[in-house]
This record gives C-alpha cells, structure tokens and sequence, in this order.
C-alpha cells in the first residue's frame, strides 16, 4: 500500500526511459500488462508511446552506440584486354578521395547512403519514411 501525503504530481519521463521500457515489449514472450505493472505506467500511456514512436516522434535524443561493420573498398574490373582510357592525370584517383557519405544497413538489409553533413532532423525523416 502506498500512502501519499503531499500534492500528487505526474511523473515526468525522458524519452530514453520510454524507448527503454518500449524496447521490452520486443522480447518475445513480455506481456504488454505485465510491463505496465513492473513499471507502473498504465497500458494506455504504453499505447501512447509506442504510437508516438512509430510515427518518429519518440526517438532518442543521443545517439547510442551501434555495432559497425567496416568493409573493403570494391575495386571496379579492369577493362578486357587493358584496353580503355587513360586514367586523368590531374585528378586523383576514386581511392584516393575521401568517402564523405555515411552508410546505414538496418537488420532486414536494407542500406540507407547519406551526407556526412546531414542534419540529426533529415537524418530522423529519412529513418522514419523507411520504417512506415
């Protein structure tokens, strides 16, 4: 039993507290109540989050880390017979250039290739178009 003896007032929650909890909803075989109750958030606040973030407007504010998988540069085939035109002489060549395009491959596969300079909020749109 809890007994309140001042003013009552709603619990504010950060978003990462959110997603955390929402993130438990994901493991197989968690009843929705069942985190309602071990959190004590009614199933209809869960309703509202898992709404909100579906929609992308509950999304972490800090990125965390993600695991990345570094992988080799693919070099193009060289042309039959080493025919074929002469590398310019003035430009350096493609490995030469710096890659400034960040790549993103979400767990179905799918590969997302964006500016290095991109916007935290272009970046959240994109992401949100491939989820819906």
């Amino acid at each position: 039993m809890e007994i309140i003896t001042g003013v009552e007032r709603r619990r504010q929650w950060r978003d990462e507290e959110k997603l955390r909890i929402l993130a438990e909803l994901n493991q197989p075989g968690v009843r929705f109540s069942e985190v309602a109750r071990r959190h004590d958030v009614s199933r209809g606040l869960l309703w509202q989050w898992r709404d909100a973030q579906r929609r992308g407007r509950l999304v972490a504010e800090t990125p965390g880390f993600l695991p990345v998988q570094v992988l080799p540069e693919l070099a193009a085939p060289a042309p039959p017979g080493g025919s074929g035109p002469p590398p310019c002489a003035d430009r350096p060549a493609v490995e030469d250039e710096p890659d400034e395009r960040i790549e993103i491959v979400l767990p179905d596969g799918t590969a997302v290739r964006v500016a290095a300079t991109i916007s935290a909020a272009n970046l959240r749109r994109v992401l949100t178009a491939l989820r819906a």
